[in-house]
């Protein structure tokens, strides 16, 4: 699996740390920038990695800034971007199985600990493909859809 990765200086020594977790695990890692903890907009990189979700280079994004706010704003602006703020596993589970989230967004004052199991309970799990989940999302985008800026 293609797994873009993208932070801000906010994020960039957990975003290495975690780039060499996942290229460990087989994972083949779409490094998105930024490249140092020098200062940068977060938003230039969210849509980096947004639009490589989009192409269909990567398969999923994972997008890391202090708190991960930021970076979700930023690539929820992206269209067919349906990106998660997530602070736990859980949260990185129900993300996939019920909303067909393609991106997430995590803070980096989490622990490695904490971030190793969000990022795996994102990978490994499915969309549930339930009508219900599936209306809500063409809901979403329909709504998308309608109101272009």
């Amino acid at each position: 699996m293609n797994i873009g990765i993208a932070s801000d200086h906010g994020g960039y020594l957990i975003k290495q740390k975690l780039t060499e977790y996942l290229k460990n695990k087989g994972y083949n890692v779409v490094d998105c920038g930024t490249n140092s903890i020098d200062s940068v907009d977060y938003p230039d990189y969210a849509f980096k990695l947004c639009e490589k979700v989009i192409k269909g280079e990567v398969e999923r994004g994972v997008a890391i800034c202090k708190t991960g706010i930021g970076m979700s704003i930023a690539c929820n602006k992206v269209k067919g971007i349906r990106c998660a703020k997530v602070s736990n596993s859980n949260e990185a589970k129900l993300c996939r199985l019920h909303n067909n989230a393609n991106v997430i967004a995590i803070g980096a004052d989490l622990s490695m600990i904490e971030i190793k199991d969000i990022i795996d309970n994102f990978l490994q799990t499915n969309f549930s493909e339930e009508d219900r989940h599936i209306n809500r999302i063409n809901k979403i985008t329909k709504y998308e859809e309608e109101h272009e800026r």
